[in-house]
């Protein structure tokens, strides 16, 4: 392939090169033909439009061609692999996706009488048994809508639970790898952030944890396996002496693919846990969700958890929606009961896995981890000795003295047909890369992936592998952007371009 060639069309080969919708819009050109209302009093009550609403001018045609065309150019997990670190990119079984299209789960309103809607009453209550059951806990709240609801939801029962026995305590104790949504949440329920340094092992300093403790703590937040892909091997001794001063243990659930089915989180002292439904338990990543993040709580907590529930009585399912019939629940997190659709995934895919294969998920996601690192901890360094969990984390010491950089290594993927790991992240890590093959990945697709990163790493070596590198991607339909300059200074809005002024004559 040759990346000079060019085209008297701008394309190559196969993909169309074509500028945004708005530049390709035509003045009055409409994809439908509708006569203008004639006669009859106006509805609108003086709000009719004063002047055209400014959408592009584009045929049925050339509108379907610029979408399709925009979509061939997207990366995700059915065109392949997909080894984003933290955020357990899977392949979502198509089975999963056809039962939440049946009838009676993917048409259901919320407002909806009970008595209509047994059916979606009794998988919710389905999905809330299996994650009670895999978790150990004694409740779960099922209307978070993400990750991040979900620990909001999970540090504000901690606050419910902190309130009820009159005790107004001051900060959450957070340590220094963990998802930047841990202090921000933490901060949003209005606790103070101490910041717990990790160990030279990628693992939490514990002295330093228990000296952090006393009766002004709220709670800990902690990721298990960590970010760094690491298992808190203290985590016993953690969950006691939190509980000694009266805090509770939150943990984030986010990696909980690399436990299901082999740890019950209840039995390591946990009080409260977010858990992905999208990235253990099968639902599409991407366009900013949708994302489900129920979170199971203790007995201690379970009195706080937030409306509505569903429950079971003689008559069949109903909800609870009302603070009389649960005086302790904190509250209400959103108007309704959670992502119907997302329940309905995460249920086919426990029932068709069934408890052996929900084990032999978190046993391959870890293999696979692994195997990567044994097949590149020669040519790669390695931020962490010893086995891993189920992802995989190097840093840049092998890149040192070539002029490549961490940015520029991930970048050489695209051309070569991959999606980048993650980068920059942990931040506990200079240069770090991420990588997390999942357990539906075959062992054919991770040793192509680990040809090509052999290829690069020793590439680096080479006589200009400064130049390469740094002028990667290559063969994209546009090359390297100033991603700073677009972060900091976004064009959000197309505007046509100004016609120049004419010059006085």
């Amino acid at each position: 392939m040759h990346s000079d060639i060019k085209t008297t069309s701008g394309h190559r080969g196969l993909q169309q090169e074509e500028g945004l919708i708005f530049e390709l819009a035509q003045p009055g050109v409409s994809g439908v033909d509708l006569p203008a209302p004639k006669g009859g009093p106006s509805r609108l009550g003086g709000l009719e439009r004063s002047a055209p609403i400014g959408l592009p001018g584009l045929t049925e045609p050339e509108t379907v061609r610029h979408y399709v065309r925009i979509s061939q150019k997207n990366y995700s997990i059915d065109t392949g692999f997909y080894p984003l670190g933290s955020c357990t990119m899977k392949h979502n079984p198509r089975l999963n996706e056809k039962m939440a299209r049946l009838p009676g789960f993917a048409d259901v309103h919320p407002l909806q009488p009970a008595q209509t809607v047994q059916g979606a009453l009794a998988l919710i209550d389905t999905c809330a048994h299996w994650l009670k059951q895999l978790s150990g806990m004694a409740a779960v709240a099922m209307s978070p809508r993400a990750g991040a609801h979900g620990e909001l939801c999970g540090l504000m029962a901690i606050r419910a639970a902190h309130d009820a026995k009159g005790e107004a305590r001051k900060y959450v104790l957070v340590p220094d790898s963990a998802h930047g949504t841990n202090p921000a949440t933490a901060a949003a329920c209005g606790y103070e952030v101490k910041t717990i340094p990790s160990k030279a092992n990628g693992r939490v300093d514990l002295q330093a944890l228990l000296g952090s403790l006393d009766d002004d703590c709220a709670a800990l937040m902690l990721t298990n396996p960590n970010t760094c892909g690491l298992f808190e091997r203290n985590v016993l001794d953690i969950a006691e002496a939190v509980h000694g001063v009266g805090a509770y243990f939150y943990c984030d659930g986010a990696n909980f693919n690399a436990l299901v089915g082999k740890v019950r989180p209840g039995d390591l002292g946990v009080d409260a846990m977010h858990i992905n439904l999208h990235k253990t338990f099968s639902t599409p990543h991407g366009g900013g969700g949708p994302g489900s993040g129920p979170v199971v709580l203790s007995e201690a907590l379970a009195p706080f958890a937030p409306l509505p529930f569903v429950v079971q009585g003689t008559s069949g399912f109903d909800v609870t929606e009302n603070e009389v019939d649960s005086p302790q629940a904190f509250g209400r997190l959103g108007a309704f009961h959670g992502q119907m659709g997302m329940f309905v995934r995460a249920v086919a895919y426990m029932m068709s896995h069934g408890a052996d294969g929900l084990k032999q998920v978190a046993e391959d996601a870890v293999l696979s981890a692994n195997y990567i690192k044994a097949s590149l901890e020669d040519v790669m360094s390695v931020s962490y000795e010893g086995p891993c969990m189920h992802e995989v984390l190097f840093d840049d010491r092998f890149l040192q003295g070539s002029g490549v950089s961490t940015l520029d290594f991930a970048k050489a993927l695209i051309d070569e047909g991959y999606h980048p790991m993650t980068v920059y992240f942990p931040l506990v890590v200079h240069g770090a890369m991420l990588i997390e093959p999942t357990e539906t990945e075959s062992k054919q697709s991770l040793d192509s992936f680990i040809k090509v990163m052999r290829a690069l790493a020793l590439a680096v070596k080479e006589e200009g592998a400064a130049a390469r590198f740094a002028a990667a991607p290559q063969l994209t339909p546009r090359r390297r952007l100033d991603e700073t300059q677009a972060a900091r200074q976004p064009i959000l809005r197309w505007r046509p371009q100004a016609e120049p002024a004419q010059a006085a004559e």
